[in-house]
């Protein structure tokens, strides 16, 4: 509770026959003109003043807060809860339960690590569509899933029985977003405190991108890297800059025929051409209230694509529609209600707020999309998609180079360049929409009623976000016209959106692979980044679940739907997309009759519970717990080992060398691939050490539980581009402790430099960290032994990870990057200045000094992204963790 209560906010609400606390925003001036978003940042910092970590200054900063400003005060969110999902959830489970001891070691109380804030886990990222077009699919794959994963299974449900506040959604549920804003989402959250039950907006970070999902439903949040929930869960407030605010008028209805996917590719160009990277984007206008639920959390889903922190909408009574329609109690309905418009947050069309920028989109000029080969912000209109695709081909392959195939089934054929190898309509962007998941059924429905079929050399998988859209195709009948086609039910997770595709047929990826074909994936996911949906494909595109649907027909990217026909029906006709494309006024009808408020009450009466693989998993006991020193996944971290209770100072870098230069777009996923890997690789040599055979290897992201698999798998991505080397794609680098500097695994190279006791730095581009919100991105990075990344400009979550890994972001000046100031790769670099840190100063810039080879250097000052005190504080710990444990003991 709020030990200070300066603006005199706190007050009663009484909702039916109960009474709730709450911190009224009306009582601090100019709060009455602010957006919704920063309304919900000045309720938080009025309940969470303290006069220190919070002050009365904080709070009025927002209530003064100019829209056109640059951002320059520093505040403390305190999140009401924390979601995550397993790739990175269990790392944070394996820093907890290693804080637990490190606690012990330096005298301190090991049960004061416990989350102070509610913390779900749902676990969604481990299913691999391994068995996929036929009924005992989902079963075979959630069978392998048990078998690769028991052991982070078993120490996952420790961590639920060894921590407060910790609950975990067991596999094959759903994922972890949809499963957010169909549940655990309370919009307005409640919670006892000091004998009183205090009501305040629902508020969430959570260890994934895509968290802000939620921001369709009204909660604010976004992803975080897993350091910084984990500080959260343990009560540390988030630091951030107020933002600015991007006010997006939506106006129009979309049209007959553009699905919210379309809209969405749509908006993500939009922002991303407009520039709103760290800057909270919120829609506004008459518009909003025609945009449905579904499609508000498909367009906040996609937030991290266009850059921004947040993608918010309002509370109105589509919330409320929702809300009831998923099964939330009338009580909880009416407090939402009472509390918004309480508060002033309640959505008016006719007033509008002050914001810092402004963009506006008639939602009835949106067309059919989709957005590709390799970045979601590449928007393709659908027209144009054949003559694109032949343009963008020549970035990959020179000529035609067909190759013959016969099947399994005995089918003869023959692939080509651009080849739909892949269509899966998957990814919790689309699959929490019914209007696109009921059109993708009523497509497959026209198509079969046409006699057309999928091409034999498309994998066709389905992995709905939860078990109530299968409840409804089942309903409505459509789950046996999309497995007409082909698309089975997989599993109910991530899956293809995060490269757990699983193998393409054995000889469709032979012959991919001796013919070098460019082929391609479609997806009706949010990312389509090289290397990470499939190591035998290209070339990826997300595209509508109807259009996923629509090109396993055409079984090409080399296709123009308005001119050529799908194939011919009973009669010798020609069959067009236009010919079966679904009508939105029937897929209307069919969700009216096929989607009740009672199908979400059953399905998430026992969401926590499991089935029997679950259930019969041996779980250890304990307050700490028992590692064991065999396994392959799930091992203690080091950050702490040899920590001391007062940090060593920081230092000035000399004598480094460059472990990567690297160009503009390096993801997340360039630097800590999820997916699967080789043999020869280095986390491949570990593992077949370590008696694993390959076919159990699993994927990296299942590995995150072990730092020795996942070191190894930094900067391991197929598609990275080392500039060090000429034409390699890669894990690779030059190594310049050996004479000549010879190629070498980064990793091997990596090891070699520690033993020299030689520093790393790593040169990069714009966008450098874009992505998901990988915390292994920056933990390997650190492990590696780089100390400082210096960059054109950084992805949000990415920088403030390295932060937390005590690594320094760096950039070029403005204006400048490694190649315009000549530099190659191989240079020695010094960085001085870093050590005013220690004297609480933060250096707005430091000098950089690279020497080369014939003793000629180049200088330039770099600018420290460190933005706040609060990350000085972690880099002067040697990351959050450090810092958090120390403030504890």
């Amino acid at each position: 509770m709020a030990s200070i209560n300066s603006f005199g906010a706190r007050d009663t609400l009484a909702v039916g026959d109960k009474n709730y606390e709450i911190f009224k925003i009306g009582e601090v001036a100019g709060s009455a003109r602010l957006p919704y978003s920063l309304k919900v940042l000045l309720e938080n910092l009025l309940r969470t003043e303290d006069g220190a970590n919070v002050t009365k200054q904080h709070i009025e900063a927002i209530g003064n807060w100019d829209p056109s400003a640059e951002p320059d005060t520093e505040i403390q969110f305190s999140p009401a809860r924390v979601i995550m999902q397993d790739f990175t959830g269990v790392p944070c489970v394996v820093d907890l339960a290693t804080m637990r001891e490190a606690v012990t070691d330096l005298g301190g109380n090991p049960d004061k690590i416990n989350p102070l804030a509610p913390a779900e886990l749902v676990i969604d990222h481990s299913v691999i569509s391994d068995s996929f077009g036929n009924k005992e699919a989902f079963a075979k794959n959630v069978a392998m899933e048990y078998e690769r994963n028991g052991e982070r299974y078993q120490f996952l449900r420790w961590g639920q029985g060894a921590f407060d506040d910790f609950k975990v959604v067991p596999p094959g549920t759903g994922i972890v977003h949809q499963v957010n804003i169909e549940h655990l989402a309370r919009v307005t959250f409640t919670r006892e405190v000091d004998g009183v039950t205090q009501a305040y907006p629902d508020t969430s970070v959570g260890t994934d991108s895509h968290t802000t999902m939620q921001n369709g439903l009204g909660v604010l949040g976004w992803g975080v890297g897993g350091i910084e929930a984990e500080a959260a869960m343990l009560g540390q407030p988030i630091s951030m800059l107020i933002p600015r605010v991007v006010g997006f008028k939506l106006s129009g209805r979309i049209p007959a025929g553009v699905t919210a996917t379309d809209v969405v590719l749509t908006i993500t160009q939009l922002l991303r051409q407009h520039g709103v990277v760290g800057k909270f984007v919120e829609f506004y206008g008459e518009g909003v209230g025609s945009v449905p639920l579904a499609n508000r959390a498909t367009i906040g889903n996609m937030s991290p694509e266009f850059g921004s922190t947040a993608a918010m909408f309002p509370v109105d009574e589509v919330t409320l529609d929702y809300m009831r329609l998923t099964g939330r109690t009338d009580e909880q309905v009416a407090l939402v209600k009472a509390y918004t418009q309480a508060q002033g947050m309640w959505h008016d069309p006719s007033v509008e707020p002050e914001f810092s920028e402004y963009l506006e989109l008639d939602l009835s000029t949106v067309v059919s999309s989709i957005a590709g080969p390799k970045r979601p912000q590449d928007r393709i209109e659908l027209t144009a998609a054949k003559t694109q695709f032949e343009t963008d081909l020549k970035n990959y392959t020179e000529a035609s180079n067909p190759a013959k195939v016969k099947d399994d089934k005995g089918r003869e054929f023959e692939i080509d360049h651009g080849a739909v190898t892949l269509a899966s309509i998957t990814s919790c962007t689309n699959t929490s929409n019914p209007s696109v998941m009921l059109a993708a059924g009523v497509l497959a429905r026209n198509a079969v009623a046409k006699g057309l079929k999928a091409k034999p050399w498309v994998k066709t998988t389905l992995a709905p976000g939860s078990k109530v859209v299968t409840d409804y195709y089942e309903k409505s009948g459509l789950n046996t016209d999309l497995e007409a086609l082909g698309f089975y039910l997989v599993g109910y997770g991530c899956m293809t959106c995060i490269g757990n595709s699983g193998p393409l047929n054995d000889e469709i990826s032979q012959a991919v692979n001796e013919h070098d074909l460019a082929v391609t994936a479609v997806l009706s996911g949010n990312r389509n980044f090289e290397g990470r949906i499939n190591p035998d494909i290209k070339m990826n595109y997300l595209a509508s679940p109807p259009l996923v649907v629509a090109y396993s027909l055409a079984g090409t990217m080399d296709f123009d739907f308005d001119t050529e026909s799908l194939g011919e029906d009973s009669e010798g006709n020609d069959v067009f997309l236009r010919d079966i494309w679904p009508d939105p006024i029937e897929v209307q009808k069919i969700a009216d009759a096929s989607i009740d408020s009672d199908m979400f009450r059953e399905k998430y009466a026992t969401v926590f519970d499991g089935d029997e693989h679950w259930t019969s998993l041996p779980t250890p006991e304990g307050n700490t717990f028992a590692w064991d020193e065999k396994s392959t996944y799930v091992r203690k971290a080091p950050y702490f080992d040899g920590m001391e209770l007062t940090p060593a100072p920081v230092e000035d870098i000399t004598g480094a060398r460059v472990l990567a230069k690297l160009g503009d777009s390096v993801t997340t996923d360039h630097i800590s691939p999820a997916g699967s890997f080789r043999a020869e690789t280095p986390a491949g040599q570990y593992l077949v050490e370590n008696g694993i055979a390959v076919r159990d290897f699993n994927t990296y992201g299942s590995r995150r539980g072990n730092h020795e698999v996942m070191i190894r798998g930094t900067f391991a991505n197929i598609r990275l581009r080392n500039q060090l080397l000429d034409n390699v794609e890669g894990g690779f680098t030059r190594d310049f402790t050996q004479e000549g500097g010879p190629q070498s695994y980064i990793y091997d190279a990596a090891q070699n430099y520690q033993a020299a006791g030689t520093p790393l730095v790593v040169l990069g581009g714009k966008e450098y960290g874009s992505g998901s919100s990988r915390d292994w991105a920056a933990k390997g990075t650190s492990l590696l032994g780089v100390k400082a990344v210096i960059t054109e400009s950084f992805e949000r979550i990415h920088r403030s990870n390295l932060i937390g890994m005590g690594v320094l972001p760096l950039q070029f000046p403005v204006g400048k990057n490694a190649d315009s100031l000549g530099l190659d790769g191989t240079e020695t670099f010094s960085i001085s200045g870093v050590t005013q840190l220690n004297e609480g100063v933060t250096p707005k810039t430091v000098s950089v000094k690279a020497t080369k080879a014939d003793g000629s250097v180049v200088e330039f000052d770099a600018v420290v992204r460190i933005d706040t005190p609060g990350e000085a504080d972690y880099y002067r710990n040697g990351g959050i963790l450090q810092y958090v444990l120390r403030s504890l003991v």
